[in-house]
């Protein structure tokens, strides 16, 4: 895994009423704007890390691919931020605003054609993949341990594609949808089967993410942070196991608690 490029920041520091003067590492933004057969087609603010996982990723969550071999080319020029793509598909034959979009690292409500692109992306999960309780804590464990970037900066998400054993890639942004978009580009890129494979995740699990795992094709989603009610409304819907609140020896199973065992036997 690459790690998340940072910049030091001279900062003062209190602690109580005693200030010291350090250098702190802050997490870098960095934004990239796709160029997709010609055509300016976003501006994404993301780490700087993992870029050609990132746009097959967030081109496939957008549905304008569906398989890594319909990307014909990436050119990524890091030194002006723009990533020149060419699929084999014609543009005009999508159903979306061609209008520029801007997308940014924390709220997926700017994207534009978001409920378009999911009514063709989004699918049932049918998995039969088993996790057991202490699985699912020896998961989140392994995904802070692994966090280097987050326990440097605080200003990064982690997400983390895995067996019911142990975590496999591990991903990391600015943004929450960004880190997905990455394991999911890794996944597309190296053809890795999904249907016995978890994610691991740091983030809110808002509905876009949630979509986001179905598109992906994983039947469970443990998270360290809290679900919306849409995004629990869709799991339920589409077949996904979301837990929430994994931190340390506690978790919350919210829908299809059916794929959760007590114990490892």
């Amino acid at each position: 895994m690459n790690d998340t490029k940072q910049y030091e920041w001279e900062i003062i520091r209190f602690n109580g009423m005693e200030s010291t003067v350090l250098d702190e590492e802050i997490a870098t933004e960095f934004p990239l704007t796709i160029v997709l057969n010609g055509e300016e087609f976003a501006t994404m603010v993301c780490s700087p890390t993992d870029l050609e996982d990132l746009i097959v990723g967030f081109l496939a969550s957008e549905g304008m691919v569906r398989f890594y071999d319909e990307i014909t080319s990436i050119s990524i020029d890091e030194s002006t931020g723009f990533a020149y793509v060419e699929i084999d598909k014609d543009l005009k034959s999508f159903d979306f605003d061609q209008s520029k979009r801007v997308i940014g690292s924390c709220c997926g409500k700017s994207r534009q054609f978001y409920f378009k692109s999911d009514v063709r992306t989004a699918k049932t999960i049918t998995s039969k993949v088993k996790l057991s309780v202490d699985h699912c804590y020896l998961l989140m464990d392994q995904l802070q341990r692994r966090s280097d970037a987050f326990i440097r900066t605080g200003g990064v998400h982690n997400a983390a594609l895995g067996t019911v054993d142990e975590l496999q890639v591990i991903r990391t942004d600015i943004g929450r949808h960004n880190a997905l978009d990455k394991v999911y580009g890794h996944i597309l890129q190296n053809k890795i089967k999904t249907a016995d494979k978890v994610i691991v995740f740091s983030g809110r699990v808002s509905s876009e993410v949630l979509l986001k795992i179905s598109k992906i094709g994983i039947g469970i989603l443990i998270s360290k942070s809290a679900p919306t009610d849409l995004a629990l409304n869709l799991a339920r819907d589409l077949g996904i196991t979301v837990i929430g609140f994994a931190r340390g020896h506690k978790l919350n199973i919210y829908t299809h608690p059916e794929r959760i065992i007590e114990t490892n036997n």
